[in-house]
């Protein structure tokens, strides 16, 4: 595949200067990391504000009890996932990247609305759950073809030399939909109070989500296309994904320690600063809140970082630190109730994730031509992500229900080291990779080299 295809389809004529590509990509960009942010702020909504929703839909009974319900429905929705990347990488491939992504975004929201108008358990007993999880899985469909397609249009859109910090900006707006529901739910506690929450006001942010889906349907509406719909005959499919399984099991692998780091030291931290440290409510919530604000805003640096050192290099400087971490940080965060320290130690945990999640969506990219692109990693990140990121609570609350909780430290750390391996093996995109690399993928995994067609 010729490295320009992609630099220029459906983007900006050959015949535009320069500034005009520029600014074509730069709006590319912005418009579709915008529907990402509305995606992910719909579905971290449900983590943020499990801790007051979780009594409206289950039996009475302690908090860690009540948690552990909700988180299992969590895992579920993340469940949902590789059907979601098998369907929307399907038809990102097949019939164009914008199409995905607009059905995406407003199935999310759909499911964040229907969230919002749910019944109690008090009201209808057991189909409260039922209906809960229901709604769960149309949003784990959803973000489940959010992240492979959105992936690959900005790795796709994302100027040549500077792919690493553009597409950073993927995560950026990721980490913007945590941040946003952080924020509205500290904004809800400053003018609510925790009875007015539990009661009622928890469904506010899942009508805000809905309501931006209108913004976000517009942004992606006017995006220009990447992919040629011209070869439709082995676009997105499964035989056309197989001739690339060296690269699809190193991204699940790398992937797995990743979607679990990520998850332990951002949706899950909350819950475990309150129920393990003993820290109030709302300075767990602050913290975060913090946290993810300086986690957002440090991720183009990152992925600029990768662009001088290159992606493997940023792989391997995540997963080896991360191995090492994780046991002593998750150690002393389980006993300080400090929230200035709390605030240290996870952004530290945080900073070296960033050399993942700067780059999380281009180092997948650049291992897979674009007929299977956002198939190849779509359908790997959801596996992954499903199977390690999305069971992360329920896990570490279920090592914690059976008195066990520094285990959930050590699956943790067996996981990076899987991912130091696995990016060892990762062939370097610089000199093996599809969108700017000068040999093919299958080459650097020991396949017999072939000539590979976008």
């Amino acid at each position: 595949m010729s490295a320009s295809r992609d630099d220029t389809i459906g983007i900006a004529p050959s015949a535009l200067d320069d500034a005009a590509d520029r600014k074509r990509r730069i709006w590319a960009i912005v418009g579709s990391s915008s529907g990402n942010l509305v995606e992910w702020y719909d579905f971290y909504c449900y983590a943020f504000f499990a801790l007051y929703f979780a009594p409206a839909f289950f039996p009475k009974g302690d908090s860690t009890s009540q948690l552990l319900q909700t988180a299992g429905i969590f895992a579920v929705g993340f469940f949902m996932r590789p059907i979601g990347g098998w369907l929307f990488g399907r038809i990102a491939d097949r019939v164009g990247r914008r199409t995905s992504m607009v059905i995406s975004v407003l199935m999310m929201c759909f499911g964040s609305l229907l969230i919002g108008i749910l019944p109690t358990y008090e009201h209808v007993g057991t189909l409260a759950p039922v209906l809960l999880l229901l709604a769960r899985m149309l949003q784990g469909l959803s973000v489940g073809g959010e992240y492979g397609t959105s992936a690959t249009y900005m790795s796709e859109v994302a100027i040549k030399g500077k792919r690493g910090f553009f597409a950073s900006f993927q995560y950026v707006t990721l980490i913007g939909g945590q941040l946003l529901a952080s924020l509205v739910l500290v904004l809800l506690q400053t003018v609510m109070t925790g009875p007015e929450l539990t009661a009622w006001g928890w469904r506010i942010p899942f009508f805000i989500g809905a309501a931006l889906a209108v913004v976000a349907l517009y942004l992606r509406r006017s995006l220009a296309e990447t992919k040629d719909s011209s070869d439709k005959e082995t676009a997105g499919t499964f035989s056309a994904l197989a001739k690339h399984w060296r690269a699809f099991l190193v991204v699940i692998a790398y992937t797995a320690g990743g979607s679990l780091s990520f998850y332990t030291f951002t949706t899950y931290m909350q819950k475990y600063l309150v129920n393990t440290a003993g820290m109030p409510k709302t300075s767990a919530s602050q913290t975060m809140t913090v946290v993810l604000f300086v986690y957002m805003i440090i991720q183009p640096i990152f992925g600029a970082l990768s662009d001088k050192i290159g992606r493997k290099a940023n792989m391997l400087l995540y997963s080896g630190l991360g191995t090492l971490m994780v046991v002593p940080l998750m150690t002393a965060l389980g006993t300080n109730k400090d929230p200035y320290l709390a605030f240290a130690l996870i952004t530290l945990g945080l900073a070296v994730v960033s050399f993942y999640t700067g780059i999380s969506g281009i180092v997948k990219a650049e291992l897979f031509p674009t007929n299977v692109r956002a198939l190849g990693v779509g359908l790997s990140y959801a596996i992954a992500n499903a199977t390690f990121g999305g069971t992360a609570e329920f896990v570490a609350l279920w090592f914690k229900d059976a008195g066990m909780e520094s285990t959930f430290f050590w699956y943790v750390t067996v996981l990076m080291a899987i991912a130091f391996v696995a990016s060892l093996i990762m062939p370097n995109p610089k000199v093996h990779g599809y969108l700017d690399g000068a040999g093919t993928v299958e080459e650097a995994l020991g396949k017999k080299p072939r000539l590979a067609h976008a």
